[in-house]
């Protein structure tokens, strides 16, 4: 039996750079390489469900490795030459009570 190996996504992150002229903050784009990123087909059920509580259609499940820090909630991400983005609250689990090596899980829809 082989090893279970991710790949790896790119997340688009934002980081602060300044305020506009009304004090709000300005934001710009980063890209962040995440290494061993499960990407797993979204089952009928969570595809069903997720259109059904949210309106959109989740495509991929994406398991996240322990210990990234990374913010995933509504945000970019690509992989397989393509846009997606994130659905809603990555789900965690806790890190020692996980035999593999990941414990958060978000979907993600197709981003054009």
């Amino acid at each position: 039996m082989g090893r279970i190996k991710g790949i790896t996504v790119t997340l688009i992150g934002k980081t602060k750079t300044g305020k506009d002229d009304f004090g709000h903050p300005i934001y710009e784009n980063t890209e962040i390489q995440v290494d061993n990123v499960l990407v797993v087909p979204a089952s009928t059920e969570d595809v069903t469900n997720q259109l059904n509580l949210t309106g959109k259609k989740a495509a991929y499940t994406l398991g996240i490795p322990k210990g990234d820090q990374n913010e995933w909630k509504d945000r970019e991400v690509r992989f397989f030459g393509r846009k997606w983005r994130t659905i809603g609250i990555p789900l965690e689990g806790i890190e020692a009570m996980m035999p593999l090596e990941w414990n958060k899980k978000v979907m993600v829809e197709v981003y054009e």
